[in-house]
């Protein structure tokens, strides 16, 4: 038994209320169930109930047992002088306010149908299950799981939002510098992103600003921070590329001390970070405030263009500086960029109209559902069960789904969860 399943059975009156009575007999007849609160103090805010004769307003608390009310320390504690009710799965002890008045307490296991709590435990008692509604999950109505993905996704971007919100302050509200940290984290995939973070963390973004018009000066400059010119290379574009960081690092007066050891290992030729380094730095060589040019940008295509980039002649021929490779330009793929929007795009283009108080939930919609669902362990999983990810916001939502209420079992703050239990209950 969770205190959450009682706090759904309050919250969605999923009791039998028409002869509720307090432990010591006196008539519960509820008027409000009051408002859940999700953070300290009583779970339920402004219930209005009346108990025997007397009409009550107030707060609410909900435990497992009445002694759990000494066990949080309840008695004393201010926050809750004004409880109105007490109430409980099991009553074991009467209970008093800090004043030593009692608090009526109202005992719901008697007022709990059968097929409720089976329906509850079914939900629960699910160990061995990948998520513990997996066997029901495909009855699940369309209409029920379209509705909460959406919700979840923009659960989920308010999560990235909050985290740009922490890179913005640690780069002087400069939207520009932003970007670029989170478009290189991001061109690092998996494997580098951290690396690549850890790369455009190590200097200002005024150098990048100062040296956008010469592609060897941004080659150098993240090829260099990223300790990838250390070798004894005779080929000129190496030489080239040397020499310009070694006049780099004394002007600006950079190091890369906290620069994380970029990865070559397991990773295709077109994914090595030389490849992607230099697609970056070709970025912002072609394109001057890369910012102002995502916030205007609205369509797909559009999208498609501007990220439209290529490495620089010498990796035509190569993956890295000490072998040459057959000749193939190697631009940024659509897939590629697809994932630029989802984890980069996007996320800072809400972020930054959540900022001005310009909501364009639907402009991202409309970009989400012409995307391509994510394919991964979650999202193929999801689909096996039934067929419901068909664009990157309901894969992004299934991602959010499975490790933020499914890991952690919160069915009861489920969508489908409700739906299961509301099954039987009703």
């Amino acid at each position: 038994m969770q205190e959450d399943f009682l706090h759904y059975l309050w919250k969605h009156k999923k009791i039998s209320t028409t002869d509720l009575k307090t432990t010591k007999g006196e008539k519960v007849t509820i008027a409000n169930v009051g408002e859940h609160n999700h953070n300290a103090g009583p779970d339920f805010f402004n219930a209005q109930l009346k108990i025997g004769e007397q009409l009550w307003a107030g707060n609410l608390e909900i435990h497992i047992k009445s002694s759990d009310w000494y066990l949080h320390n309840h008695e004393t504690d201010s926050n809750y002088d004004n409880v109105i009710i007490h109430v409980v799965w099991e009553h074991d002890t009467e209970i008093f306010r800090k004043d030593n008045t009692q608090i009526p307490t109202l005992e719901l296991k008697n007022y709990v149908t059968p097929e409720a709590l089976h329906n509850y435990q079914k939900l629960f008692n699910n160990a061995q299950k990948w998520i513990n509604c997996e066997n029901d999950f495909a009855s699940i109505p369309e209409f029920t799981i379209s509705n909460w993905l959406e919700r979840l996704y923009f659960e989920r971007l308010e999560r990235k939002a909050n985290d740009i919100v922490i890179v913005l302050e640690q780069s002087t509200n400069n939207w520009e510098a932003v970007l670029f940290k989170m478009l290189a984290k991001n061109f690092g995939l998996k494997v580098n992103g951290q690396a690549f973070a850890s790369i455009a963390n190590s200097f200002d973004f005024l150098i990048i600003r100062k040296q956008q018009s010469k592609l060897l000066s941004l080659e150098a400059l993240l090829f260099g921070q990223a300790e990838l010119l250390q070798d004894d290379c005779q080929e000129p574009y190496f030489i080239a590329l040397e020499k310009e960081y070694q006049f780099l690092k004394q002007k600006f007066t950079l190091s890369s001390q906290n620069v994380t050891p970029l990865q070559f290992f397991r990773l295709r030729p077109p994914n090595f970070p030389t490849i992607r380094l230099s697609q970056l730095a070709n970025m912002y060589h072609l394109h001057q405030n890369v910012f102002s040019k995502i916030i205007e940008t609205k369509t797909l295509e559009d999208f498609y263009k501007l990220f439209s980039v290529e490495t620089s002649v010498f990796w035509e021929t190569h993956y890295t500086f000490s072998k040459a490779s057959k000749p193939l330009k190697k631009g940024l793929t659509k897939p590629f960029i697809d994932l630029l929007l989802i984890n980069t795009i996007i996320p800072i283009k809400f972020s930054y109209a959540k900022q001005l108080g310009k909501p364009i939930d639907n402009e991202i919609i409309q970009l989400l559902e012409q995307i391509t669902s994510e394919k991964n362990s979650i999202v193929n999983k999801f689909n096996s069960l039934k067929k419901v990810s068909k664009s990157a916001l309901d894969s992004q939502a299934l991602i959010q789904l499975k490790t933020e209420y499914c890991d952690k079992n919160r069915c009861l703050q489920c969508a489908i969860g409700n739906q299961l239990l509301n099954k039987i209950s009703n």
